[in-house]
């Protein structure tokens, strides 16, 4: 069984994702986590704000992770968007639609007293894209033009995400996909002077 912290984080993360920042409070985690409301102030004296801060790390370094190993194994650009694209849609499927990202959630609803969750969701963010630059760069794509497709591959999945979230529906981010996929692999092969 995992240990107290964890699962309270792992809950955070999840509350995040469902409900957002705001519903995401100390009773609804411990709620959620069955955790001892003492296990609060021993595992996050800084509160509900460090608590969230560990919540958004932990999602942030467990898509880090897989994207790094998608764009180890990817034979194209188009095989790395499909599979950021699969994570984000197997999880939508698992939640009947419920599950977004908990950096989205904080981004849209984080609290003006809390500016440190936005720099770090930041910090992350430009992970994520330096990761899908660099995979693409390693498909082929020129560094200049990766750097701008990273930002748009991870902007259009997010935004494809929040749509299949309100229509309940894994449509938009197929459709994402579908139109996306050949304008990587068409960058894959273009030539620049």
């Amino acid at each position: 069984m995992p240990r107290t912290r964890d699962r309270m984080v792992d809950s955070a993360a999840t509350l995040l994702r469902e409900y957002g920042t705001a519903a995401t409070t100390i009773d609804a985690v411990l709620a959620h986590s069955s955790a001892p409301r003492g296990s609060v102030y021993h595992h996050f004296p800084g509160g509900r704000r460090e608590l969230l801060a560990a919540a958004v790390t932990r999602a942030g370094d467990g898509v880090s992770d897989l994207l790094g190993g998608y764009t180890a194994d990817a034979d194209s650009p188009s095989a790395i968007l499909r599979r950021f694209a699969s994570l984000w849609r197997s999880r939508l499927v698992a939640t009947d639609h419920r599950a977004g990202c908990p950096l989205v959630a904080v981004a849209v609803d984080h609290p003006a007293d809390e500016p440190e969750l936005v720099d770090l969701v930041r910090s992350i963010v430009e992970r994520w894209t330096a990761e899908l630059r660099s995979g693409l760069v390693a498909q082929g794509v020129p560094p200049g033009r990766a750097a701008t497709l990273a930002a748009l591959v991870l902007s259009s999945v997010e935004g494809a995400v929040v749509l299949c979230r309100v229509e309940g529906s894994a449509a938009p981010l197929d459709a994402v996909v579908a139109e996306l996929e050949p304008l990587l692999d068409s960058a894959a092969r273009q030539t620049f002077p």
